[in-house]
């Protein structure tokens, strides 16, 4: 799938916590059921042999409708992906709100992340049968997944430090470049130590070795 490699040009992750920072409004519903019926079709297929016609039929629209609205298959599938992202920032942003301090938001945040994308349909599903598609998107895109996520993470690290919730001394670009890379580790590469479906364990790894960095006040 093609990729605007361009240094410093927006990742679909990006654009997905853009869209939910400003909560945009949702498709009009041909779109909706565009993407309702693509999300489908990948999450049963996959990306790779799933064809516009598939997409269009399982829509139940025309093969004409869905490239009036999405003129290629790489439009398309990246519509899709960025709003099962804005689905998950959307739900991040609500729960980190129930966390008290900032050592509980670490923790919630690393173990809702690797939750959110494992436990996905069509994220996490994909990862299983065309993990040669979705994994390469993840780490050879000149970093810009990764640095889009680290950003990300280092905005909500510079909050806390404002409020006084994380030590000024604290390198946030750092700390949130080691947090991304240890997440999407566990992502590429599953552990065969820990079980990254217990958030019990997975909890009380961000809160031994995560939280220890951010040096909390």
């Amino acid at each position: 799938m093609g990729r605007d490699t361009t240094p410093g040009s927006d990742s679909v992750l990006e654009r997905a916590f853009a869209e939910a920072l400003a909560q945009e409004p949702g498709a009009d519903e041909t779109t909706a059921r565009i993407l309702d019926g693509a999300y489908e079709q990948f999450r049963r297929i996959g990306i790779r042999r799933s064809t516009m016609e598939d997409v269009a039929r399982r829509a139940g629209v025309s093969r004409i409708t869905v490239y009036r609205r999405f003129t290629t298959k790489d439009a398309l599938v990246e519509q899709v992906i960025r709003r099962e992202f804005r689905r998950y920032f959307n739900e991040f942003l609500l729960e980190i709100k129930q966390a008290d301090t900032v050592a509980d938001r670490v923790v919630l945040g690393f173990t809702s992340a690797l939750r959110a994308i494992r436990g996905n349909p069509l994220i996490g599903g994909l990862m299983d049968i065309e993990p040669d598609v979705v994994v390469p998107s993840m780490i050879s895109d000149g970093g810009q997944t990764l640095a889009a996520v680290q950003r990300f993470v280092a905005s909500r690290l510079r909050l806390e430090q404002r409020a006084g919730t994380v030590s000024p001394k604290v390198d946030v670009e750092v700390v949130a470049e080691l947090m991304v890379r240890l997440s999407s580790s566990f992502l590429v590469t599953p552990s065969q130590v820990l079980d990254l479906d217990d958030d019990a364990q997975v909890q009380a790894l961000a809160r031994k070795y995560l939280v220890p960095m951010l040096s909390v006040t």
